[in-house]
């Protein structure tokens, strides 16, 4: 038996208060096991934009029964970490990956000294793996649809509809109101003006995009060259934000990394639709979650995995 799997199946993690380098607290939960292992890996569950950490809380609980420590949170003006206004707050994608996830990495090596950190990140979150100083302690990453968001990538038959919504309509109602409004239109969670801008810049490049130029500028170099973690990107075929032009394109940056894309169509798992955000609902967890817990333990593929790996240049 695995001694690092949980005897205390749990559903729900403890919340803490992390503060980044310029102060800003940050809300989360841990799912911790209370004999401390250093050969039981923790990992950093990073969300996509806007969506709240407490959606992949029973992805969390999977992972914690399966033997890993656990930590979700959510980014600055999000969630847990949303003061009582986000109306002025100064808060980008490079903030959320430079200083909030930062602030992670640091946190799980103070709070699980020792034991192998590893990351899971959807959407953005994926991309934010690559944008703090510390990615270098990574041991593995997962990424889920990751990408950020160049409006070329999206899947054909939805790219107009798609850049009308988050590259028109998403930055004017944001000028207007001063965020995102997104939990009144139903769309996201409320989002910070600067996240806003870094997505409705229609640049191909992260470093052009406003915060990744104002980090470039920073700091000389976009961290992503300190990740050399083993990398699994997931891309699902109907995922209209993950098409592999977008994956790829992501990839690219993760250049020290060795890196593995699997392409999942939702009939190798014999469903007729997963798309962007249904790979963390529980309903997958006999499916697609598996993927993920193997390459965490292993750092390799299942000989049954479903779907297709394609080369990564």
């Amino acid at each position: 038996m695995n001694k690092c799997l949980s005897t205390n199946p749990v559903t729900i993690g403890e919340p803490f208060i992390e503060n980044a380098a310029d102060g800003y607290a940050l809300g989360g939960f841990t799912w911790r096991h209370s004999s401390p292992d250093p050969q039981c890996p923790v990992v950093i569950i990073n969300a996509a934009t806007s969506v709240r950490c407490r959606h992949y809380s029973r992805f969390a609980a999977y992972l914690f029964n399966h033997g890993f420590d656990v930590m979700t949170y959510d980014y600055r003006g999000i969630g847990e970490s949303r003061g009582e206004s986000i109306k002025g707050l100064r808060a980008s994608w490079s903030d959320w990956g430079a200083l909030d996830f930062e602030a992670m990495l640091k946190r799980a090596q103070r709070e699980f000294p020792g034991q192998p950190i590893d990351v899971v990140g959807h959407s953005f979150g994926g991309c934010a793996a690559g944008l703090a100083e510390s990615g270098r302690v990574i041991r593995r990453l997962v990424t889920v649809g990751a990408q950020f968001a160049y409006w070329r990538d999206y899947a054909p038959e939805q790219r107009w509809r798609m850049f009308g919504k988050w590259h028109v309509v998403m930055p004017l109602m944001t000028l207007l109101c001063g965020y995102f409004p997104g939990k009144r239109l139903g769309w996201l969670e409320d989002t910070p003006t600067g996240v806003v801008r870094d997505w409705s810049t229609p640049a191909a490049r992260f470093e052009q995009r406003p915060s990744g130029r104002a980090l470039l500028q920073k700091t000389g170099a976009l961290p992503f060259a300190n990740v050399r973690a083993q990398t699994l990107a997931v891309s699902i075929s109907d995922d209209p934000y993950g098409t592999i032009p977008a994956i790829e394109r992501l990839l690219g940056y993760f250049s020290n990394a060795a890196r593995t894309h699997l392409r999942i169509a939702p009939q190798d798992i014999d469903e007729q639709q997963v798309g962007h955000f249904a790979f963390f609902r529980s309903a997958y967890q006999a499916t697609l979650w598996p993927i993920a817990l193997t390459w965490l333990q292993t750092g390799a593929l299942a000989a049954d995995a479903p779907g297709r790996q394609l080369p990564c240049s």
